[in-house]
């Protein structure tokens, strides 16, 4: 899984985005709950200028894991950028108020 996903990376990097769709998408069919592997999705359809089908996905993978920074900050950003194209969305409770938390204290379970 991790070779599909660091292909599909790469694959976006050099500018080939439906063959990184594809790996992205083989990526998310083989693990549906592979919050990263939808980010990429969602870059891809930034890529071709889907804003709101790029928040949709986030906020997938957002549902799925809601610590994911990456989503966090696309999920931020995109909320931004399609309020100032007339668009209203609203953030997930998750992204809303997203609670830093330390790896320690979630392991001793005293980050509640």
């Amino acid at each position: 899984m991790i070779e599909l996903m660091l292909q599909a990376e790469q694959t976006l990097g050099l500018g080939l985005v439906d063959q990184a769709e594809r790996l992205y998408q083989q990526a998310s069919a083989a693990d549906p709950h592979n919050a990263i592997a939808i980010v990429g999705l969602a870059r891809v359809r930034l890529e071709r200028g889907d804003r709101p089908g790029a928040h949709e996905l986030v906020l997938r993978a957002l549902s799925i894991d809601p610590e994911n920074t990456t989503a966090l900050r696309m999920e931020a950003r995109l909320r931004e950028v399609l309020a100032g194209e007339g668009r209203l969305v609203s953030a997930p409770p998750e992204a809303a108020a997203p609670v830093q938390r330390g790896l320690v204290a979630r392991l001793l379970g005293r980050d509640r």
